[in-house]
């Protein structure tokens, strides 16, 4: 019998949307995939673009509206490699799709229970899931919806996505209030796993800049790693695959093999002791040079 597994819930996002944070969700997953951990990706977000990364045609299969409203169970509608034709998940990634349907979710929610917390609506789901995966990534939504704020509630940890444009880095200073928010309100053991930036043209003196400021801000908490630039990353999206299907020894793909084995390595480092990564650099992060991006 299988053993259970240590099931992880690590949750994408930004406060800014086309900031390939969906694109750094779905490669996250797929590279812990390839490492050989089971990963559940779970599409949050009411414009389900991981649903649409893999060619899921959205409102075709039951999904994250449903178990959120509770009519179905979690494990019921998570999609695996091989069960949906034309449909090719990497190997070890599952998925839980979404669909538009999922924008009156707050108003379905409030019409069936007044009462209900919506920020805890994905604590149940995510218990019925524990021991079966080693890696839950939610892919977030890039504003306060139901499904976004109980993401944060639920979460063991958290991935702040990011591009070297002004508003895109600006965007952190929103997601990282909430997180610090969520910490004092319900979910003291989330924390900050890293910043991702992707889609870093270094030729660009912008994404020069804006890349040193991000280091200047969160300093050992943005992983070393950083995503480059490259046409591979739509031409995969147009393929309904992932870089690691289409293009596995492109160098964007062996850039998400490493922030797979950084993630990895701050677990463990979280696991040793928690107050390393999150505790004193959050408290110290300098919010106002993310305003000063903003303002140019």
């Amino acid at each position: 019998m299988e053993q259970p597994r240590k099931t992880q819930v690590i949750a994408v996002g930004n406060q800014k949307g086309g900031v390939g944070k969906t694109t750094s969700a779905v490669h996250i997953a797929a590279a812990l995939g390839e490492r050989g951990r089971l990963c559940l990706l779970w599409d949050l977000d009411m414009n389900h673009n991981a649903t649409k990364q893999f060619g899921v045609p959205p409102d075709s299969f039951l999904g994250t509206f449903e178990v959120l409203i509770g009519a179905e169970k979690a494990v019921d509608v998570v999609l695996k490699p091989g069960e949906v034709e034309g449909v090719d998940l990497p190997s070890n990634v599952h998925l839980i799709p979404s669909k538009r349907k999922l924008e009156a979710i707050g108003q379905v929610l409030a019409e069936q229970d007044k009462f209900q917390a919506p920020q805890d609506i994905l604590l149940e789901p995510l218990r019925s899931l524990a021991g079966l995966y080693d890696y839950i990534i939610l892919d977030t939504a890039p504003n306060a919806t139901a499904p976004t704020v109980a993401a944060y509630k639920a979460a063991d940890y958290f991935i702040l996505s990011a591009q070297p444009e002004p508003w895109a880095v600006a965007g952190l200073n929103d997601a990282l209030k909430d997180i610090q928010a969520v910490q004092r309100r319900g979910n003291e053991r989330l924390k900050l796993l890293g910043v991702i930036v992707a889609s870093v043209d270094k030729r660009t003196r912008l994404a020069v800049a804006l890349t040193e400021y991000v280091e200047t801000v969160f300093g050992a908490v943005k992983f070393r790693t950083i995503i480059s630039r490259s046409t591979v990353v739509p031409d995969c999206q147009r393929a309904q695959k992932t870089l690691f299907q289409t293009a596995p020894h492109h160098p964007v793909t062996e850039q998400y093999r490493e922030i797979a084995r950084e993630i990895e390595d701050r677990i463990a480092q979280f696991a040793e002791d928690s107050q390393k990564l999150v505790v004193a650099p959050i408290a110290k992060l300098k919010l106002d040079l993310v305003k000063e991006v903003a303002n140019g």
